[in-house]
């Protein structure tokens, strides 16, 4: 199951965690609502990773800071700093791909 990364927890869970992917969306989102398993089956699938979705609409301050302009974003951290991103619809098997090179 997915984390919920909101701005109250997102700087603890980027400091504790090597390899952090966060998926910007919201509820409104139809391409959200279809990358929503994907992204669950991720997390389901990579133990090793931290893998969360944080609402664009309820935590406006830090979709902002990070430049989010469309949504799905998809945003991969490493030891806390970004290290690459991926803007709108992917398959499981392009985020896979991207957790793999990362790790």
């Amino acid at each position: 199951m997915e984390l919920e990364i909101t701005n109250d927890n997102f700087e603890e869970i980027l400091k504790n965690n090597e390899l952090t992917v966060v998926d910007f969306w919201a509820p409104w989102c139809s391409p959200c609502k279809v990358l929503g398993p994907i992204i669950e089956e991720l997390a389901d699938d990579n133990k090793d990773v931290t893998i969360g979705k944080m609402n664009v609409d309820d935590n406006t301050t830090k979709a902002a800071s990070f430049g989010i302009r469309g949504i799905p974003t998809t945003i991969f951290f490493k030891n806390g700093e970004e290290v690459d991103r991926m803007v709108g619809m992917h398959s499981k098997v392009e985020f896979q791909v991207k957790i793999d090179s990362l790790k």
